[in-house]
């Protein structure tokens, strides 16, 4: 479309794997985290692969990931998002999200309180298995009622999010409580 902002795009090495960030600007449309289909697949047309900047807020970006990604946690909400054409719904239940900080969990239910909806956990779910920017929209921190892990859509399932929560020293989960 003439006058928007073509995307781009760039995959870079992390103490999980390969990871990937999809930008307009310097805002991020989308993250990859190791495992799922090649860069370049489902991206718009107009997506230009770039090499891992060296300077400025994306190379910063990068840079915080990995050391997050290495156990020096960071919440990662400075990082500009695009959610542009998101539904209102999936907006506001990965604004809740995002503002749970490393090392604590939430679970579905509770989101879908926050952003006043109660009793729809399932659609909270339904709206996290489709976060286009996990990790930075930190799905893996909202967990079942009981704190098990039960699904995860990202490469690796529950493996994945089990892995994420252990370098953010998350205690509690995957374990159920006595009350």
């Amino acid at each position: 479309m003439p006058g928007t902002t073509p995307f781009d795009a760039t995959d870079f090495d992390t103490a999980i794997g390969r990871c990937a960030v999809t930008w307009r600007g310097d805002a991020v449309v989308r993250f990859r985290l190791p495992g799922h289909d090649p860069l370049t697949t489902r991206l718009p047309d107009d997506t230009h692969r770039v090499a891992t900047p060296a300077t400025g807020p994306r190379a910063a970006m990068l840079t915080r990931i990995r050391a997050h990604l290495d156990g020096d946690l960071d919440d990662l909400r400075w990082i500009p998002l695009d959610l542009a054409g998101l539904p209102e719904f999936h907006r506001a239940v990965y604004t809740v999200t995002r503002a749970i900080d490393p090392g604590r969990t939430l679970g579905y239910g509770e989101v879908a309180g926050r952003i006043g909806a109660p009793g729809a956990a399932q659609a909270v779910g339904q709206a996290l298995g489709r976060n286009p920017i996990p990790l930075i929209i930190p799905c893996h921190r909202v967990l079942a009622a009981d704190h098990a892990l039960h699904g995860f859509s990202a490469p690796g399932g529950v493996e994945t999010k089990q892995r994420l929560l252990a370098i953010e020293r998350t205690s509690g989960f995957g374990e159920p409580t006595l009350f």
